[in-house]
């Protein structure tokens, strides 16, 4: 019986909700890595620098109780003359164990400090994986990932139709 969680005086008999809250990182790792330089050897010789695109996207789910995988792929695509110089795509994930979040802010951390956690390992794998290319490294800056889940909010909202009477 000494194992069984107890609500606290004045609680409301739900053990999670008196609980810390907690956050640690389990693991980081690379889940995905792939690089492509199709135009190498004569990529190599051009004399204009390449246009770079890069894309973001973010994932989360629940693994076990408490324990969520977060997964930040970052894609940097470079073009020259219509065709690609190169192209280098992250997937960098790590387990977080997270406890004593109320459910509705639970989102927010997935989205927001996850993210933050993942983004300098994923900034250095791609500007490793782009040396390894032999072209110069893409150093990616900051990513405000409070703001993106903000404008994700915004577009949740304006996507949900209005109720008329």
């Amino acid at each position: 019986m000494a194992d069984q969680p107890t609500a606290a005086p004045g609680g409301d008999g739900n053990p999670a909700a008196n609980e810390q809250p907690g956050f640690a990182i389990e693991r980081i790792y690379i889940k995905d890595l792939s690089i492509e330089n199709p135009g190498a050897p004569l990529s190599f010789q051009m004399t204009e620098a390449p246009q770079v695109e890069i894309g973001l996207r973010t994932r989360s789910e629940q693994v076990v109780p408490n324990v969520y995988e977060c997964v930040l792929t970052i894609t940097v695509t470079a073009t020259s003359g219509g065709k690609n110089v190169f192209l280098v795509e992250a997937s960098q994930a790590g387990l977080f164990h997270i406890r004593g979040i109320a459910q509705s802010d639970m989102q927010a951390v997935l989205d927001i400090h996850c993210p933050n956690v993942l983004f300098p390992y994923a900034r250095e794998t791609i500007a490793d994986a782009i040396m390894r290319t032999s072209f110069p490294p893409v150093h990616l800056a900051p990513i405000n990932f409070e703001m993106l889940y903000q404008q994700k909010l915004a577009q949740a909202q304006q996507q949900v139709p209005a109720v008329t009477n």
